[in-house]
């Protein structure tokens, strides 16, 4: 009888050692905050001692772990414990960590809460400078790096003692200024404040040249933080290689700006993070409210008037790449007459028949493909060899883990919510499940009734098409990184088909295919030896020359 009891115990104490998980308990120091907090704490594990742990926090091969959970009115001393049922990424839960020594941090995204003009109360995180990126938002709350020991009985605490200072404000230069404007249609879907802000990098001569006017360009993007293919001065000794040269090049192109030999123009990168994104897609979205009509109708004019823009539509380039590059043609043919071209480089997908690997409206799942008996993760990223990096299940998976409710700041979350509809809750309806991948058909409808590029242009080609003549350029790798290639294509062919009489007016634009080229494929020649953001303007400039009237001020050009 002893030994079966001896036995039996061996048994139970090897099953405990197998479940058991740490625990990491997490509190809020007294005087940190006034008052309760709502948000997202996170817990993340890092094997790096470099840097801090928040900072090694990706969707690439090399990121750390990290685990998520939401918090109501959280109060200084309020203990939350992370324990093997909280969700994780990479690993889905504490008890699946490798014993060993970690470097951990807890880091609470704090929302605020919005009561937007659609009745809808919602807590969300605000921008606050940053480009909604939860890492390094001001005003978010983190703990010291700790580094300790996990295994199975691991015992450890937490405390948020640090918040994260505003962003300090950048002077403006001869060259670089900050322009910042309240916007009325988004302060009023969203029932508070909210601004738009650009950084613009105006000619050499702008301040003395006051009677002069400039054409526009429109750069659109992420989050831009700088000018970062400007810099006024050359790279000093201490830089090395590859830094070397691009701080070279970026003063190379300095120097060219200010030679006189350039056409002058005004660049403008605009700043419009939303409580979902670091950019608004630049759209009228349900979801996110009407940053289309606040860009084109509100801050786009203010704008022009404060950098002295010539204010027609020839003399308005809008351009950018990846997200920029569907944001940039979105607006183009969304408000076609008020752009005179659009240079759209590997932009997202423009016809959701080909959503990377997804097809939006025959698929019946975003995760896998395959049949009944056999199912196969869908990728989203591959290196250049081909060899896929990342799947959609992992992407979203990372996105979750951050956020709920379409709140991690990542890209699926920023579709989902500016290309769907509201859900009952208020927050972004997804297009699919996020526990299983199954698509909404419903969602799939809005979605290409509303932001199908390729099926708008398809239903709307004899109304846009005329103002749409020859504004249309688009670049895209055939091994694009994101798969984004097969949509670029579909949009093509229809561009094409206008050629055909009953079809008209023919698009008269260009698609540049860089062959085996991955993301972000611009078309830029390697033989001109030009900075390929000065190659793009000085094809930009002759654009717009040709492109004005006989009576359109060309005094901007050398």
């Amino acid at each position: 009888m002893q030994r079966i009891i001896l036995a039996g115990l061996a048994v139970f104490l090897a099953f405990a050692a197998i479940v058991a998980a740490p625990v990491v308990t997490i509190e809020m120091e007294e005087g940190v905050v006034d008052k309760p907090v709502d948000g997202r704490l996170l817990l993340i594990v890092s094997e790096r001692d470099r840097g801090e742990p928040r900072q090694h926090v990706s969707w690439g091969m090399r990121t750390a772990q990290i685990f998520g959970v939401d918090v109501d009115d959280l109060k200084p001393g309020q203990p939350i414990v992370f324990d093997e049922k909280i969700l994780g990424h990479p690993l889905d839960s504490l008890k699946d960590i490798p014993a060993g020594e970690y470097h951990l941090q807890a880091v609470l995204h704090v929302y605020e809460t919005f009561q937007r003009a659609d009745g809808k109360r919602l807590k969300l995180p605000a921008d606050n400078g940053e480009g909604q990126d939860w890492s390094r938002s001001p005003g978010n709350l983190y703990s010291e790096p700790r580094t300790v020991t996990l295994g199975g009985d691991s015992q450890v605490s937490l405390s948020l003692t640090q918040t994260i200072p505003p962003i300090e404000p950048v002077e403006d230069t001869k060259y670089v200024r900050r322009l910042r404007m309240k916007s009325e249609m988004l302060t009023e879907f969203w029932g508070t404040p909210i601004y738009i802000s650009a950084i613009v990098l105006l000619p050499e001569g702008f301040d003395e040249e006051t009677e002069m006017r400039y054409p526009v360009l429109y750069n659109q993007g992420h989050f831009p933080s700088g000018v970062q293919f400007f810099r006024e001065t050359p790279p000093d000794e201490t830089m090395r290689g590859g830094w070397r040269r691009w701080v070279q090049s970026n003063h190379e192109f300095y120097q060219h700006w200010i030679s006189g030999r350039v056409p002058k123009m005004v660049v403008v990168l605009t700043q419009h993070a939303t409580p979902y994104y670091d950019d608004s897609y630049g759209i009228n979205s349900a979801n996110t409210g009407p940053y289309g009509d606040a860009l084109i109708h509100e801050f786009y004019p203010y704008v022009e008037e404060q950098v002295r823009g010539i204010g027609e539509s020839w003399s308005r380039v809008v351009y950018g790449g990846s997200t920029g590059g569907w944001m940039s043609l979105a607006q183009q043919i969304f408000y076609p007459e008020f752009f005179g071209g659009v240079w759209s480089y590997c932009p997202d997908p423009v016809d959701f028949h080909a959503f990377q690997l997804i097809d939006v409206y025959d698929g019946s799942n975003a995760y896998f493909a395959g049949g009944s008996f056999k199912k196969v993760d869908r990728p989203l990223g591959r290196q250049p060899n081909g060899m896929p990096f990342i799947t959609v299940r992992d992407f979203d998976r990372h996105e979750e883990v951050l956020g709920t409710r379409g709140r991690s700041g990542g890209q699926l979350d920023a579709f989902h919510a500016a290309f769907g509809p509201v859900a009952e809750d208020g927050y972004p309806a997804e297009l699919w499940e996020p526990q299983t991948g199954k698509i909404d058909p419903d969602v799939a409808r809005y979605w290409r009734e509303n932001f199908d590029l390729n099926a708008y242009l398809q239903r709307h080609w004899k109304d846009v098409g005329p103002s749409l003549v020859g504004k249309i350029h688009l670049t895209m790798g055939t091994k694009d990184t994101f798969y984004l290639e097969t949509a670029a294509t579909m949009l093509e062919e229809f561009l094409e088909s206008t050629a055909e009489p009953d079809n008209g007016p023919y698009y008269a634009g260009e698609f540049d295919y860089g062959d085996n080229e991955p993301h972000c494929y611009t078309g830029v020649p390697d033989e001109k030896g030009l900075h390929p953001t000065l190659y793009q303007m000085l094809v930009f400039a002759e654009h717009i020359r040709s492109s004005a009237p006989e009576s359109g001020d060309m005094s901007w050009w050398p």
